[in-house]
């Protein structure tokens, strides 16, 4: 293409066309810091609450061993079915009963020549949730009582909709308002506005901004023997949890007098 004088017109300045490609709105970037107008403050808010558990946690193992597959299955049916119906009688205070997995494996004579099976072992591993710890006890014990029954936990938790959460989210947020309010004021100035607020982590693949630290009590396992009388219940006591909440915020103020 050429111009009226027959001339190729003249290419503009690489500094030119530039300076037109980032003046459009299309390609400006966030400036990522305040401004002398409008300054801004960055802060964390974190949040520590010690709350009692909601839950508590046993694992439960059955076992049964015998001479032939046929009587070790049978008798590990029969335990099974036993520790079931016992954790099922304690009603509303076992909000969840689940079985795990199940295992029925030979036992090799270790003398001798070739292959021989000397005994079948099985198991069973139940998971039962309770919200009564006074029947947690009970059930602790009466389970550790019976044969070839192992009891592990209790481990001690808070339900992931707690109220506990939330209560902690919302102290981490009015944490970070008070500590940014306080650095205005050491300015002389005031807060003017929310510029934007983050659980940590919530920009980047991080651990999650609150977590629920729980562990268990005591870690406990019986082996079951038959007993006269039914065995004192265990007193347990639940272990308090710890929750923890941090936020990120940013909000902008009013140009301090410097």
């Amino acid at each position: 293409m050429t111009g009226r004088d027959g001339n190729r017109p003249r290419d503009r300045p690489a500094s030119d066309r530039v300076g037109r490609m980032t003046s459009s709105p299309e390609h400006q970037t966030a400036v990522p810091y305040g401004t002398p107008d409008a300054p801004r403050i960055a802060v964390r808010g974190e949040a520590h609450l010690e709350v009692d558990p909601e839950i508590a946690r046993i694992g439960i193992t059955v076992g049964a061993r015998g001479t032939d597959r046929r009587t070790a299955l049978e008798d590990l049916t029969r335990r099974n079915a036993t520790v079931l119906d016992l954790v099922k009688t304690y009603g509303d205070a076992v909000e969840r009963l689940e079985t795990g997995s199940f295992s029925i494996a030979p036992e090799l004579a270790r003398h001798g020549r070739g292959e021989r099976v000397r005994a079948y072992h099985g198991n069973v591993h139940i998971t039962a949730e309770l919200t009564d710890f006074t029947a947690l006890g009970e059930l602790t014990s009466r389970l550790a009582d019976l044969d070839l029954t192992r009891v592990d936990g209790p481990w001690w938790a808070l339900r992931p909709d707690s109220p506990a959460h939330r209560d902690a989210r919302r102290q981490a947020v009015r944490e970070a308002v008070q500590r940014a309010r306080e650095y205005a004021e050491a300015l002389g100035t005031s807060l003017a506005a929310l510029v934007e607020l983050a659980d940590v982590g919530a920009e980047a693949p991080q651990p999650m901004g609150y977590e629920v630290q729980s562990r268990s009590l005591r870690r406990a396992a019986f082996a079951g023997a038959e007993a006269a009388d039914q065995a004192a219940p265990l007193d347990l006591e639940p272990q308090r949890q710890q929750v923890y909440a941090q936020v990120n915020a940013r909000f902008t103020m009013v140009p301090p007098q410097l």
